[in-house]
C-alpha cells in the first residue's frame, strides 16, 4: 500500500508539473523573445523532455508494482487510451523541441539573435494544439469552461486574455 501511494503521488506530481512546465513555455514564448528569454525557455523545455521521461518511468513502476497489478492495467482500454495520448503529445513535443534547440544554436553563436516572429506564432499554435482542451469540452457551460486565448498569436504580445466561445 505504502509503495502503491507513493507511485501514484510522484505520478500525479509529475503530470502536473509537465502541465506547469507547458504554461511556462507558452508564456515566455512570444515574437521578439532573445537572450536570457530564450535560454530559459530551453531550459524550461529541456525539464519538459525529463519530466515526460519521469513520468514514463513512474507509470511503469506503478504498473509493475502498485497494488492493482499489472493485468488490471495491461487489460484496460482506459490505460491504453492514455498510453497512445500520452504517445500524441510526446510526437507533438518533438518539432518545438527542435526549433528551441536551434534557436538557442543560433543565440550561442550570435548574442543578437532573435527568431523569427512568424516562426515564433507558428510555435505558439502548436503549442496550443498540444496544450488544447479536446472539442468535447465546447459541449461544456462557458462558465466551466474557463479557456482563454491571447490575441499573442495574432502578433499582439501584450494582449488581454479572451474567452473563446
Amino acid at each position: 500500500m505504502t509503495v502503491d501511494l507513493i507511485l501514484a503521488i510522484a505520478h500525479h506530481l509529475a503530470v502536473f508539473t509537465i502541465a506547469g512546465l507547458l504554461v511556462g513555455e507558452v508564456v515566455l514564448l512570444r515574437p521578439g523573445i532573445g537572450g536570457e528569454r530564450l535560454r530559459q525557455l530551453g531550459a524550461i523545455d529541456a525539464a519538459y523532455g525529463v519530466m515526460a521521461v519521469l513520468i514514463i518511468i513512474i507509470g511503469v513502476l506503478r504498473v509493475i508494482f502498485g497494488d492493482k497489478g499489472a493485468a488490471y492495467y495491461l487489460q484496460n482500454w482506459a490505460f491504453w487510451a492514455k498510453m497512445v495520448a500520452f504517445l500524441l503529445v510526446g510526437l507533438l513535443s518533438a518539432p518545438p523541441t527542435i526549433a528551441i534547440l536551434g534557436w538557442r544554436r543560433k543565440l550561442n553563436a550570435d548574442p543578437a539573435f532573435t527568431p523569427d516572429p512568424a516562426q515564433v506564432t507558428r510555435l505558439r499554435r502548436f503549442f496550443s494544439a498540444r496544450s488544447s482542451p479536446s472539442p468535447s469540452s465546447r459541449l461544456l457551460p462557458p462558465r466551466w469552461r474557463a479557456v482563454t486565448a491571447t490575441s499573442a498569436d495574432a502578433g499582439d504580445a501584450h494582449a488581454a486574455p479572451r474567452l473563446i466561445r
